[in-house]
């Protein structure tokens, strides 16, 4: 995984439920790190930044981590000045973009009524130490969740209906949404804090316009965007973590299916589609090398078993363990598979969790093993990873962790 990171000139990585293996493997690679407050020191590790929680005040927590996450924030800062490395290392927390009162434009921008005390003790606590506000701006989710937008306002290829306030005019969300931070923390008193994106992106699955050609669009888009930055700050330096490097198949999908499908690279370590950090466009993200596969073979369902009365019991099995996002609404095999390739899917999703273990092919009787590929079109029955190999040892070990990364800081001039 530090040879792909390494392979395309990423310098800066924000980790979530890292372990102290995945530490272990960045140490003394000059990979930037930004950690949760689990583990934030180990030798060798170039530990940057220490995340305090991840969207603590996000509004499903239902304010359950209000009134801890400041007195958090403090512990951790004075612990590292105790340890005599506060210049080094700086407390940050990230937070939801929801923590601001949907105004639609950024003059009106404020934090929402509830949070906005804490907020400002954080703020206040942040500029005191010269630490960062952390905040995620994810044009996706807010098209996916806001309906006086259509999915075409995330771009920046697009010209159309802009958005103005005062003099400024907006043409994309994202700007919208970093000066609505920038009004906010302003009206604050805190209009010099600098500010890093803790995560953006675009989904390539499960989901309605969660696919490779948006993430394309919008992934280069937003890269290429950021040498102009906003009308509000139009000679900023944008400090960002891209969502994300690989997909996790474990991560939580009570938003939606697409919660599983962020990476920029498939679980094999191949690009998804083709995307450039260079100014010119020139230079590519480049795949994994020395990845290694099981058999290929997959698991399906026998479509010649007449008693098919367990059938609905075994797929549900086979999802509950296993990601079947895929066949969801709008998602990568929802046209192309009838209800036996649905079936199929699930079975071989579970099987390859199990690491193509016969047994996990029973249910019940209905399932089977074959050697041709049921793919078919966007659908990809997947091979589960080898284990022994180096590269794929290490990305496995990896998918079904949190791992952002910063892509590069653009200077608008």
């Amino acid at each position: 995984m530090v040879s792909l990171l390494k392979a395309n000139q990423v310098d800066k990585v924000k980790l979530f439920n890292s372990d102290t293996s995945v530490l272990r493997a960045l140490a003394n690679s000059d990979i930037e790190v930004m950690n949760n407050v689990v583990r934030f020191r180990l030798s060798g590790t170039n530990i940057r930044y220490v995340a305090v929680g991840d969207e603590p005040f996000k509004e499903g927590y239902n304010d359950t981590y209000s009134a801890s996450i400041y007195p958090a924030l403090k512990n951790i800062q004075n612990a590292l000045h105790n340890a005599d490395i506060q210049d080094q290392v700086k407390a940050t927390v990230p937070m939801s973009f929801d923590v601001l009162l949907n105004a639609g434009l950024p003059s009106q921008a404020i934090f929402k009524e509830g949070i906005a005390p804490v907020v400002t003790q954080i703020a206040a606590f942040l500029a005191q130490n010269g630490c960062p506000f952390t905040i995620n701006i994810n044009p996706f989710l807010t098209v996916y969740s806001n309906r006086s937008y259509v999915v075409d306002d995330a771009f920046f290829d697009r010209e159309a209906s802009p958005v103005a306030d005062g003099t400024y005019v907006y043409h994309n969300v994202f700007d919208i949404s970093y000066d609505s931070v920038v009004i906010a923390l302003s009206n604050l008193g805190y209009s010099n804090l600098s500010i890093i994106v803790g995560a953006i992106g675009w989904p390539t699955d499960g989901g309605i316009n969660a696919n490779s050609s948006n993430a394309q669009r919008f992934n280069q888009g937003f890269l290429d965007h950021l040498a102009s930055g906003t009308p509000r700050q139009p000679n900023t330096v944008i400090n960002f973590y891209m969502l994300s490097l690989i997909d996790e198949d474990l991560k939580d999908i009570s938003l939606g299916g697409f919660e599983r499908h962020w990476g920029l690279f498939q679980y094999d370590g191949k690009p998804k589609y083709s995307l450039s950090f260079s100014s010119n466009n020139e230079e590519k993200i480049t795949g994994a090398v020395g990845v290694e596969y099981l058999a290929q073979q997959w698991c399906i369902f026998d479509s010649s078993i007449v008693d098919t009365s367990t059938l609905p019991d075994s797929v549900q099995y086979a999802c509950n363990n296993a990601d079947c996002t895929a066949l969801g609404y709008g998602s990568s095999c929802n046209t192309y598979l009838n209800a036996s390739g649905n079936a199929s899917y699930a079975f071989n999703a579970y099987f390859q969790r199990q690491n193509q273990d016969v047994g996990a092919c029973s249910f019940n009787g209905l399932g089977r093993i074959v050697s041709e590929n049921p793919s078919n079109g966007s659908c990809e029955f997947a091979i589960q990873l080898a284990y022994g190999s180096s590269g794929s040892s290490s990305i496995k070990k990896q998918i079904s962790m949190v791992l952002l990364v910063l892509m590069l800081v653009v200077v608008a001039f």
